[in-house]
């Protein structure tokens, strides 16, 4: 049997292979993909349930209970409290984001080498070589001109008024986009390129096995050697506990349960390090409505198809387009009954640029009660960079032919005009004030040349244990400046690499 899904409480499940991948997504998928090409037998260990494309949901309600890992409710606290938005379902979050394909900088081989220790010499090469691979596999293509969308080729006018010296099309892992805007729920159209449609299938036809609605309770380790997985089956829908299973591991086990629960497994499993679960990053984002007196209608296009990284060093900060539904609008703005039902009437003519930071700040995750709690809190330089994202992309909104944008920062008027950006630029740096999300998530058992503050040697092996590797962005030691799935499906496909060579 090559998917062993929820099973009810009785006898344990016990599967053997030779190598155990928990986890689905980017770094999941990509690691097992190569360790199946070499020969090996792969069993790919999920917490959330395998949803076919055709029966995602089409409702933003749906995705959150289906797709959505906690119906969408992880967050991660401090100053303020910002949602983390992440997938629970074979395929992971490639099947939630937007699929964007930015291969990684030259500069953060660079920076790794500098600050944490991992050698430059023969890593990024790989990791490009791999990245070469993934475009070819995965599809890798531009977002064709006639489902981009007003709101991308607006975001491309306003970019060439303001001089913008790098401004692109997003390129993507989709084969053929539609511009259904249906990134978020999940492409029912087979285009995007999720690991669930293409990877993790490959595993199974070479004679892989995949376990989902199987969350891993904990790394079994024997003598310093990882030997296996423990957990339980969840159901989907009640979510009550099925039958407990046995993922024995002949060779190895990797893990890449995200920059959230790759270090609690790992505190399961019994792995002291210092720092495991410190240095966790993110790019943590915010976004602007653009109010047009044309239609825009940002659910018609693709959900994501303008980007710039011009501003990545300094102030250090990227742009991008978004589309979301009306339901994560009404989130997102203030009121409620009639005047919240005002504000909506708007939608058609809104358009949502949003802006994400290389932030600096690190926070923490901590294992409470077996899942993950973090702790996260922008400190003075990254707020100054938040803020200045908000004030371009609002120049940007005007550059546009805006007649108004909605800056969704507290205490500042719900809507303003061209000559109210200095109100922007001069807002108050209070982290409470602003609405931001998590995205890109990094760190918790960061790799690095020095045993005091790295979890993972440059190998991406869990130090002081045998045959026990972090292969996703948990991993990761630093921000990247730009969309992350690339580098961690190269980094993984290194690390796996070197395993089976």
């Amino acid at each position: 049997m090559s998917h062993i899904a929820f099973q009810p409480k009785g006898q344990r499940v016990d599967v053997e292979a030779d190598y155990v991948v928990v986890g689905s997504g980017a770094g999941g998928a990509a690691a097992a993909s190569v360790l199946a090409r070499a020969g090996y037998k792969v069993a790919i260990v999920e917490a959330g349930p395998w949803r076919a494309p055709q029966d995602y949901p089409s409702t933003t309600y749906g995705a959150m209970r289906d797709l959505f890992d906690n119906w969408g409710l992880q967050v991660a606290l401090g100053k303020s409290i910002s949602p983390v938005v992440q997938a629970r379902c074979v395929g992971g979050t490639t099947v939630i984001n937007s699929a964007i394909c930015v291969r990684t900088p030259g500069d953060i081989f660079r920076q790794w080498a500098r600050e944490w220790g991992v050698p430059e010499q023969g890593l990024s090469a790989s990791v490009w070589r791999h990245q070469d691979d993934l475009e070819q596999e995965l599809c890798a293509e531009l977002v064709p001109p006639a489902s981009r969308g007003r709101s991308t080729e607006l975001a491309l006018e306003a970019a060439e008024k303001l001089g913008f010296k790098e401004h692109h099309v997003m390129t993507r892992y989709v084969k053929g986009c539609q511009g259904s805007g249906q990134c978020l729920q999940g492409c029912r159209n087979l285009t995007k390129q999720s690991t669930n449609v293409n990877l993790v299938p490959e595993v199974r036809a070479r004679g892989g096995v995949v376990l989902s609605c199987a969350p891993v309770d904990k790394v079994v380790m024997k003598r310093g050697e990882a030997v296996g997985v423990t957990g339980r089956f969840i159901h989907p829908g009640n979510r009550s506990k099925g039958a407990g299973f046995f993922v024995r591991a002949r060779k190895g086990v990797f893990v890449a349960a995200s920059a959230t629960y790759t270090p609690v497994i790992l505190m399961r499993s019994g792995i002291r390090h210092p720092k495991l679960g410190h240095f966790f990053r993110a790019h943590p984002g915010a976004g602007v409505f653009g109010v047009y007196d044309e239609p825009i209608d940002m659910n018609v296009g693709a959900t994501q198809g303008w980007a710039s990284i011009g501003f990545r060093d300094s102030p250090g900060i990227k742009l991008e387009t978004l589309a979301i539904p009306p339901e994560m609008i009404a989130s997102r703005l203030s009121g409620g009954g009639t005047a919240l039902m005002s504000k909506l009437s708007e939608y058609r003519h809104l358009a949502m640029w949003v802006h994400s930071i290389r932030a600096e700040t690190a926070g923490r995750v901590r294992n409470l009660g077996g899942k993950p709690f973090v702790t996260y809190s922008l400190d003075l330089p990254d707020m100054h960079r938040l803020r200045a994202g908000l004030y371009l992309t609002a120049q940007m909104h005007f550059a546009a032919g805006a007649k108004a944008i909605i800056p969704g920062i507290h205490g500042l008027p719900y809507k303003l005009g061209p000559d109210d950006l200095e109100l922007i630029k001069h807002a108050p740096l209070e982290h409470r004030r602003y609405i931001t999300i998590m995205t890109h998530l990094f760190g918790g058992a960061v790799m690095g040349g020095d045993p005091r503050t790295s979890v993972c040697d440059p190998t991406g092996k869990v130090r002081g244990t045998r045959n026990l590797f972090v292969s996703d962005a948990a991993a990761i030691p630093t921000v990247l400046g730009v969309n992350p799935q690339h580098t961690i499906m190269g980094l993984a496909r290194h690390f796996a690499e070197r395993q089976v060579a």
